[in-house]
Parts: structure tokens; sequence; C-alpha cells
């Protein structure tokens, strides 16, 4: 985990959207947009001893946030701009919400996608009325191939984050927060290259500065994708290398220039999380809150559930949680559930080195029934690595209900004779 803090933001506020902007495309955006509800998380709320509410953009209409800022900006092209048509580049959100906006207003839209998208992204974004060129291996190539194709045809290109009016578009979010929740003390915001956070703390700030009060804001990055704790300290956009991560919708390589500008000045605080504290937070929004979340989406949580952010003494106050997407593939869904389990000590991987003889395999599964466990997989090998020829290897996977029965099904094994390895 590492954590940036940012200095506190001047009065009155120079970088970002003026108030009665944001105000102008809350009233655009609210044509297309669902007011997405606020549900308090009870779970949540006693974890940290404040109130903890989840703003629930993954129901939005597309299944993110990003329709906002697209429509908006598409809604102040010309006549003449219209009618060449609009493309974008992105691997699932940004598509669909400039599809969807396209199709809103009228315009043709070309949407350039890397070959590895998500199959449900790709459909989506199809049947949203997009004209959709696969090609290149990563969003950069997507994004090289829409800007080429912007400069041969002259369709307008709709950058996912780094332009005044998506920005503007995103604030609108931050004012539903505000009418919603007019009392929040922290909005905690997930961060790719920055044109959600940079919208939100722009409007609640400027929001909260009208009632004479602050509104703590902070950022949340998946620890392999953390351009902005870098770029923070270097005190200028900066680009890293990405590393593997689940949260793919926020795995961007160097911040917007804009939105550097405005979270450098409102953003108080900017924190990382691990894919183990974002698959463990997918599952405490599955089991306790009953919402399906993609990992980007999901990192806010992750931050609270790992203790990335401070919550001692009740600090943070009311809170208030951007679940900024819902757009998982199933087979990812699958993945990242068994991996929440694991890391919740819910699934227990364990390896038993047993003589080869019968009965050996009868007498393990009534062990672990008798701990109250659940076999969910065998794997009974002769051919495991530093086997003796007497002995296979007996891999388990177990369903548990939490540390103390992890350990109890581990101690019965042990009582019986066994060694259990545990993975």
């Amino acid at each position: 985990m590492a954590v940036t803090s940012v200095s506190p933001s001047p009065r009155p506020f120079t970088a970002g959207p003026a108030l009665d902007e944001i105000e102008h495309a809350h009233a655009i955006v609210s044509r297309v947009a669902k007011k997405t509800p606020i549900e308090t998380s009870t779970y949540l709320s006693e974890l940290l001893g404040s109130p903890v509410l989840l703003k629930c953009e993954n129901l939005q209409r597309t299944g993110s946030y990003k329709i906002r800022g697209a429509y908006y900006m598409m809604s102040k092209l010309s006549g003449q701009e219209r009618a060449r048509g609009v493309v974008a580049a992105s691997a699932g959100n940004h598509a669909q919400g400039v599809a969807f906006a396209a199709r809103q207003l009228g315009v043709s839209s070309t949407i350039f996608v890397p070959l590895g998208v998500a199959l449900p992204k790709l459909q989506a974004t199809r049947d949203y009325g997009a004209h959709v060129v696969l090609g290149g291996a990563t969003v950069d190539e997507a994004l090289r191939a829409a800007a080429e194709f912007a400069r041969d045809t002259g369709a307008v290109f709709v950058p996912p984050f780094d332009h005044a009016d998506v920005i503007a578009g995103q604030a609108a979010l931050g004012l539903d927060i505000m009418a919603d929740v007019p009392d929040v003390d922290t909005v905690i915001v997930p961060i790719g290259g920055g044109g959600l956070i940079a919208g939100v703390a722009a409007a609640v700030k400027q929001r909260a500065a009208q009632q004479g009060r602050d509104v703590r804001v902070i950022g949340v990055q998946a620890e392999n994708a953390a351009a902005f704790p870098v770029s923070l300290r270097e005190g200028r956009p900066t680009e890293i290398a990405i590393g593997p991560t689940i949260a793919d919708g926020i795995a961007v390589s160097r911040p917007g220039t804009l939105n550097f500008q405005i979270v450098k000045e409102l953003v108080d605080e900017v924190v990382t999380v691990s894919d183990d504290d974002t698959a463990r937070a997918l599952l405490v929004l599955l089991e306790r809150s009953k919402l399906v979340v993609e990992p980007a989406g999901a990192v806010g949580v992750a931050a609270l559930v790992s203790g990335a952010i401070s919550a001692s003494g009740g600090e943070l106050g009311r809170t208030v949680v951007v679940l900024s997407g819902g757009n998982i593939d199933p087979l990812l869904m699958q993945r990242v559930v068994a991996a929440g389990l694991a890391v919740s000590d819910r699934y227990l991987n364990l390896r038993l080195m047993l003589p080869d003889r019968p009965g050996q395999l009868a007498r393990t599964s009534e062990l672990i029934a008798a701990a109250n466990a659940n076999v969910v997989e065998v794997l009974h090998t002769r051919h495991g690595n530093g086997l003796q020829i007497s002995q296979v290897e007996l891999q388990v996977s177990v369903e548990t209900r939490g540390p103390e029965h992890k350990d109890e099904v581990v101690r019965t094994l042990r009582a019986a004779g066994y060694d259990p390895i545990v993975d």
C-alpha cells in the first residue's frame, strides 16, 4: 500500500471547471444519465465506526459513469462536427459511453478497441450502434489508431479523460452526491487517468465551500498501475510502466494533463490497493450489498477493507464511496470471486503426500468432512515432483468459513498423522 498526501487546496480554487459550468453540465447530462442510488453499507459502516454509503454508478446506463463526460462533450459539438462523426478508443466503459451518447445525439461513432477486449463489452458497444474496429494489443495502440483515423477522416476524437468538457460532465456526479448526502465528510473515488476524480473533486469542493466547510476527497489506484503517486511526487504528469492488474479499467500509464493539475490542487490524498484487496472488496460487495461491480469500480471499497485509508476514531465521518462501474466479464468474475474467497480464508488449497494404497483418499475426505468443511476439487496424482515410488500427491480445494475454520481443518489432518501443505 502506498499513500500520497496532497496539500489542502487554497480558496478560491484555480483548477477545474467552475461551479456554474458544472451545474450547466449537470442539466445537460441529466437528459440521459440516471440518478443512480446511494446505498448505505451496514457492513462497512460497522467496520469503520462511521456511516459509509455507496454511490452506485455500476447501475448507470452503459454500466459506468463514462456516459456523463462523453455525452456532455458531444452535446457541445457544432452541426459540422456532428456530421463528421466521432471516434474514440477504449477497452470497455469509455467505448460504451461514447457509443451510447452518439446514438442519443444522432452522431455516427467509430470505436477502436484492443484485440483482448472482453466479449460482453465488445458486443455492448456494437449494440449501441458504433462501428467497432478491433486492432492492437493495448489501449495505447488503439488510441494511436483512433487519432490517425481522426486525422484522416475529420472525425472528432473523444478523449477518455483529458478534456475540459469531459471533466465537467463527470463533475455532474459530484453534484448528485452533494444533493443526496449534503452532510458528506469524505468522498472516495477510483482513479485511472483522473477524469472522474477531477470532476467530482471540483464539484464537491465548490459546493461544500458554499456551505462554509470542506469535504475530504481521496483517490484510489491499483498498485500496479499507480501513475498519480509518482506524478505528484515529481510535480508533473509522469508515465509509468503498468504491471498486471485485474483493475484494467483504471490501468492508465500517465495522468491527463488537465486532470493532474486539478488533482494536485483539490484532492487530499491518493492511496493504492493490491489485486488481493480488490478481489476481497468485490466479494464484500456481492455478499453484503448484493452489487455486481467491476474491479476498477471496487477499489474504493478495497481501500477501506484493507485499511489503506485510515479510519481510526471515525475520522472519515460520513463517507461516500463511488462504485464507478459494473461491466465485469463473467469469466473474470469467476476468477476474482475465487481469489476473493482465498484471500478471505474462505477457500483452502491443500497438498498432502499419501501412501499409495487403497482407502487413503476416502480417509482424507472423511477427516475434512469431520471438520465440517466441503471439498470442491480433488487432484490425485503419482507424478508430482519429489514423490517417492510408494507415494501419491493429493491436491484438495476446500471451502471454509474463515481463518479459524481453516486452521481447524489443518489441525484435524495433522492430528490424524498427515502433514498438509497450505498453498
